[in-house]
């Protein structure tokens, strides 16, 4: 009889051994180590998937604890939304005219004009040539612009050329404005304002001048706010019971007014006299100048006396327009 352990031999002998430590034959080795990498490598692969797992499970959970925030981001208005409704449109057209007959018909039938803008061509026309040369005379403001200067002042509207913004009140010339303050009143008080382009001060100026009894109100051409809608709203209805006069120059205005025998009067923070210890009795111009620089060096020049306001405060300066009523309530109260 063939010994038995034979029977693991032939051409399977190199697939299995004899196992000394145990007294029978397991498989080769070799085969065990490969089956072990094999082992290993899917063990590996494993752990590649699980932790792959994990990532898609970390994944998700952090996309959840950033869920808020996803949500926030996707609420941000797109471009086909409304976005552009958070940033309206802050001008108010409501007063402005523009395109060649429109603004013909509202210089024709003599409208009350705060600014106007056109182009050279237009300004030249002999269709435009005499009402403009007529209204700047008068204190109307009009600019010379470009083209596309005036499309962006209109957001691309079809200006052909030219475009006004309309005055909330009317304008008198200077020299009405100075035969009715003399013939209404022996010692009239009239406001004269020096770079406030503010239109609130400016309304309320206005309406304090109107409530003291001043005769009228005087602005420049340049350096100041119109009479816009805006200032019509704070002087509170003034404009219907008070004169204003723009001119082109304040600084030849007031030489103007001291030849008719007014007394020109500034006021400042720097001024020698207290406005309190002023005691004359003559038809007065109160010039009352911007918050920031005050009354120009120019304009000062021309004023016959600079008159402060005592504060007993901290504060080193007060409002233009209220400073403009104080005055107003001292000088009209002697």
């Amino acid at each position: 009889m063939k010994n038995s352990s034979n029977k693991f031999r032939g051409k399977n002998k190199n697939e299995y051994k004899r196992n000394p430590d145990f007294g029978y034959y397991s498989k080769n080795t070799n085969r065990s180590e490969k089956n072990d990498k094999f082992l290993n490598n899917s063990s590996k692969n494993k752990k590649v998937e699980n932790l792959k797992k994990n990532n898609e499970n970390n994944t998700f959970s952090s996309l959840k604890r950033r869920n808020p925030r996803y949500k926030f981001n996707s609420e941000i208005p797109t471009k086909n939304s409304d976005m552009h409704q958070e940033f309206p449109n802050k001008r108010n057209f409501d007063d402005w005219i523009w395109g060649k007959h429109s603004v013909y018909e509202a210089l024709s039938i003599d409208r009350a004009i705060n600014r106007i803008w056109c182009t050279s061509e237009i300004f030249s026309s002999d269709k435009f040539y005499i009402f403009l040369k007529d209204l700047k005379s008068k204190g109307v403001l009009i600019e010379e612009v470009s083209w596309n200067r005036l499309s962006q002042l209109t957001y691309g509207a079809s200006h052909q050329g030219i475009a006004l913004q309309l005055a909330c009140s009317k304008t008198i010339s200077l020299e009405k404005l100075i035969d009715f303050s003399k013939n209404n009143c022996p010692n009239p008080i009239l406001v004269a304002l020096d770079g406030i382009t503010d239109p609130h001060n400016v309304g309320a100026i206005i309406r304090s001048a109107e409530a003291f009894d001043c005769k009228g109100v005087i602005i420049p051409q340049r350096r100041s706010a119109g009479l816009t809608g805006t200032v019509a709203k704070v002087a509170a209805g003034a404009l219907e019971h008070l004169h204003v006069s723009r001119v082109v120059n304040l600084n030849r205005a007031l030489e103007e007014l001291k030849r008719s025998g007014f007394l020109v009067v500034g006021l400042s923070g720097d001024g020698q006299m207290s406005i309190s210890n002023f005691q004359e009795k003559a038809p007065l111009v109160v010039v009352v100048g911007s918050e920031d620089k005050g009354i120009s060096l120019l304009t000062q020049k021309k004023c016959d006396f600079i008159l402060s306001i005592s504060l007993k405060g901290k504060t080193s300066s007060l409002n233009a327009s209220v400073a403009a009523a104080i005055s107003l309530f001292q000088l009209t109260g002697k």
